[in-house]
């Protein structure tokens, strides 16, 4: 049977969004399907507006409960940070998972990430290392990008580039200025290939 792929994330200014469909068009073309998720916004429309957040893609549903993530096999969070960690928003994702963390709902289940940060130096792995203690809380199997798939372009020290060994990343610029460039993005797609063929070697009748 194969498996049943989530992708859950959030963004203000659309980074993390360009490479969640990045990731998508990945797990598409090596064969697989995926649900792409919102996590809730926590400001208020006012405050969006003031720092003027684009409109959000209304095709892309908001994950109301993490009960809905039960029934995948793997999950690929798209996480922004700030100050070296995860946006508010994401933690309240996480503190809503008590549920999950009591019964196991998430034991066992694969899961990877991908990041985007304002600047250089501004948090990416320190983002990535914070997360491996949630899951390790809730039992995920961590799949990491690594490098065999994406050595040429994480090798290049050519270009300004985000990402690393632990996910796909960007750079935003500290007004959002600054888009996913080609190579970021072909990170997310060979992220999310690998991350789905990895998965689909486990039998998950």
């Amino acid at each position: 049977m194969a498996p049943k792929i989530a992708i859950l994330f959030y963004s203000m200014y659309g980074h993390i969004e360009q490479l969640a469909k990045a990731e998508a068009e990945g797990i598409k073309s090596a064969g697989g399907t995926v649900d792409l998720y919102r996590v809730p916004e926590t400001l208020p429309e006012e405050v969006l507006t003031k720092m003027h957040a684009p409109a959000k893609d209304s095709s892309i549903p908001t994950l109301d409960s993490p009960n809905t993530l039960e029934q995948y096999d793997g999950i690929l969070f798209g996480i922004p940070t700030r100050y070296g960690n995860h946006v508010a928003q994401f933690r309240q994702f996480w503190d809503s998972t008590g549920g999950q963390w009591q019964t196991g709902g998430f034991w066992g289940k694969y899961a990877g990430l991908f990041v985007s940060t304002a600047t250089q130096g501004g948090g990416q792995e320190s983002t990535a290392l914070a997360t491996m203690s949630t899951f390790a809380h809730h039992g995920f199997i961590y799949v990491p990008l690594g490098y065999k798939t994406v050595f040429p372009d994480l090798g290049d020290n050519s270009e300004v580039r985000g990402g690393s060994a632990w996910g796909a990343g960007t750079f935003a610029s500290g007004d959002g200025s600054r888009q996913p460039t080609e190579k970021e993005l072909r990170v997310a797609t060979a992220q999310g290939k690998m991350f789905y063929e990895t998965v689909a070697r486990v039998n998950f009748a």
